[in-house]
């Protein structure tokens, strides 16, 4: 029997009419999701400021232990001149906002002009942060008193409260009970070495970085590299491609599962009475465990009775293989994203929108949950993302599109499915070297480690800076 003549009137091999409207359904859908998140995505603070006023307090912190020529190279000529005016911009922009000024900024502003002999200012700044409450209020409450109580113990409970290390305990230390207990000798040695490993080991990777790149492409431009091994990837139709980004990722993952499991997750938490920041910890884990489960169980299914035709090609064997070449894909592509990311910023400065783990991570002083944060961005979110993206996505367009397209276009839906308009065109450069990792090794098991390392000295700077 032809397909012309076969009792369902589609032709031989044609999906079904109900998976196709499910497709358009799903992409449409998408589009607009993403859409949406792209645009609140300018709205959501970035965390770039923070960034940049923590590298800050670390250079003042440290300035008493650099000297010389190293002094002006990673602490700059006038480090606290140069905090006060970054807090300054930072507290103007939350008022100008109508957003509360972070009591932090206040504390370490009003500090900060005190210890410059800018009494009235300073006194300012703690008369507006004592009329508030939490262990900030309290500090600038002791500070305006005309006496401080003998003995000093109450004043060492109020440093005590304070988040630990960093320059805002040091210095409201050396306020309310100078001496040596505050510690600030050990102090600055600690945020030298912090300082050092947050300027000096990201320009070190920069420029190793770079020669291996231009290396990679001279080699390729006299042929002397290795054949590129075949493409495989699951036999997925374009239609089946769709349905697992759109509907898998999308609409089940990013849109219904934090509907209907977040709740549950908030009320459990609730029920345990496990407070902030753990709570913050478990859920963001949790939820990122929950939102994998649709798209891979709609990919198992997919795959179910495909046999090899279905074989991710992950290839973890032998690993030292595979970990070198995650190194070589991580340090070619950072020269790059450094750069389009320095591009955007002199054309574009800071859009905003940055994801909201990375202000958890830098802000959390609590181990357990910084160990759910890294768990879910160096394992869970690697593991998942290459799945999707260079394990079913990349192979599926690259039989329709070539390598070039394959890796270009799983490139782009990985940028924009993180929701962030400010980081789109670096994420897009870092899913481009993801992409052809995948392509020039043959493994997807480079590709996971690949991802996790970024992750993972996303994650190390953040806490190195933080803590």
């Amino acid at each position: 029997m032809t397909g012309a003549n076969r009792p369902s009137g589609r032709p031989e091999g044609a999906a079904p009419g109900w998976k196709v409207a499910l497709a358009l359904v799903s992409l449409a859908l998408s589009l607009l999701l993403w859409l949406n998140g792209l645009i609140d995505s300018l709205s959501r603070p970035s965390v770039g400021n923070d960034l940049n006023r923590r590298q800050l307090e670390l250079a003042v912190l440290a300035e008493p232990e650099l000297s010389g020529p190293l002094r002006n190279v990673l602490a700059g000529r006038n480090p606290t001149e140069t905090l006060r005016q970054a807090i300054a911009d930072e507290l103007q922009e939350a008022r100008e906002a109508g957003r509360t000024p972070d009591p932090d900024l206040l504390l370490e502003q009003a500090l900060l002009l005190r210890r410059q002999g800018q009494r009235q200012a300073s006194d300012a700044l703690l008369a507006e942060l004592a009329s508030g409450s939490g262990p900030q209020a309290d500090v600038a409450r002791a500070l305006l008193e005309p006496e401080p109580v003998a003995g000093g113990v109450p004043n060492a409970a109020l440093i005590g409260a304070l988040p630990p290390g960093g320059l805002l305990r040091t210095w409201s230390c050396e306020a309310l009970a100078p001496g040596p207990d505050c510690g600030a000798a050990g102090a600055s040695r600690q945020a030298a070495l912090q300082l050092i490993a947050v300027s000096v080991l990201p320009v070190a990777l920069l420029v190793v970085g770079s020669g291996t790149l231009l290396r990679e492409l001279w080699q390729r431009w006299r042929g002397k590299t290795a054949d590129v091994p075949p493409l495989q990837g699951p036999s997925l139709s374009g239609l089946d491609a769709v349905l697992l980004i759109a509907g898998g990722f999308v609409v089940v993952g990013e849109l219904l599962t934090p509907l209907l499991v977040g709740p549950l997750i908030a009320g459990l938490l609730q029920q345990l009475e496990v407070t902030s920041p753990l709570r913050e910890g478990i859920s963001v884990v949790s939820l990122y465990l929950a939102l994998m489960t649709g798209p891979l169980l709609i990919l198992a299914l997919m795959l179910r009775g495909k046999g090899e035709a279905g074989w991710l090609q992950f290839r973890w064997s032998p690993l030292g293989l595979n970990v070198r070449q995650a190194l070589k894909g991580l340090l070619m592509v950072l020269p790059l994203v450094s750069l389009v990311g320095w591009l955007q910023g002199q054309l574009w400065g800071d859009p905003g929108g940055s994801n909201p783990l990375l202000e958890l991570v830098l802000n959390s002083h609590n181990v357990p949950a910084l160990a759910c944060f890294g768990f879910t961005a160096v394992v869970l979110a690697p593991l998942f993302e290459e799945t999707i993206f260079r394990g079913a996505l990349l192979p599926v367009a690259g039989r329709k599109l070539g390598a070039a397209g394959g890796i270009l276009l799983s490139g782009a839906v990985f940028a924009v499915a993180h929701l962030s308009l400010g980081e789109l065109l670096p994420l897009l450069v870092l899913g481009i070297g993801l992409g052809w990792v995948r392509w020039s090794s043959g493994r997807l098991g480079s590709c996971v480690l690949m991802h996790a390392l970024w992750n993972g000295l996303t994650f190390a700077n953040l806490v190195v800076l933080g803590w």
